[in-house]
């Protein structure tokens, strides 16, 4: 199956790969660095591209899943991160249907640089889908993206607030927002970044 928010990847697969790993995880994702487990956990990492970041979740002792659905990107992750704690799912937001057997069981979700591929319907769908996968207490960290398109063609508007309402109905209450952040990137002034770390409490 073709995920349209794939579009445009493939034909960038080795220029994505070298930039990803100019930004540490650690800086990449200093606003999510404290809401991530202590004790070894389960983690999804929800297109998770080349598997950066899944990877150095799993050197941190978690059991972490890179759910991705183009295989350009899962072969080179596989080629490039070697872990025994990181296991490859084929799958996209957002339904996300062959995850169903961690309903439920899932300590904590990245989505980084993901949502802005899905339309409005999808983005509303796609959190009540991930609420089924968290455990109570269970944590998704989020980044959303708004400017011109990148590498990826698919794109859509992303709005914090929005966001936070539609979390409210699929039952996830907000522990820390950050609104319009400048990109880490270069040449990239016109793309602004917002973060948002959403938890089920039941």
């Amino acid at each position: 199956m073709i995920v349209n928010g794939t579009e445009g990847y493939a034909e960038v697969i080795q220029q994505y790969v070298k930039i990803t790993e100019e930004i540490s995880f650690d800086i990449l994702h200093k606003e999510f660095l404290k809401y991530i487990p202590s004790p070894k956990s389960l983690i999804l990492d929800i297109g998770a591209g080349s598997g950066r970041d899944a990877y150095e979740l799993s050197l941190r002792g978690h059991n972490v899943i890179a759910v991705e659905p183009l295989a350009e990107f899962r072969l080179a992750g596989n080629e490039i991160y070697q872990s025994e704690n990181l296991k490859w799912i084929d799958d996209a937001l957002p339904d996300l249907n062959h995850l169903s057997v961690y309903d439920n069981q899932v300590d904590f979700i990245l989505s980084s640089s993901v949502w802005h591929h899905l339309n409005e319907k999808e983005q509303e769908s796609g959190l009540k889908r991930i609420a089924q996968l968290l455990k109570p207490n269970g944590i998704f960290a989020i980044s959303l993206r708004n400017g011109p398109a990148g590498a990826g063609t698919h794109v859509f508007p992303t709005n914090l607030q929005q966001t936070i309402k539609n979390a409210a109905k699929a039952q996830l209450e907000v522990l820390f927002k950050i609104d319009k952040q400048d990109s880490l990137l270069k040449n990239k002034e016109k793309v602004k970044w917002s973060r948002l770390v959403l938890i089920k409490r039941s």
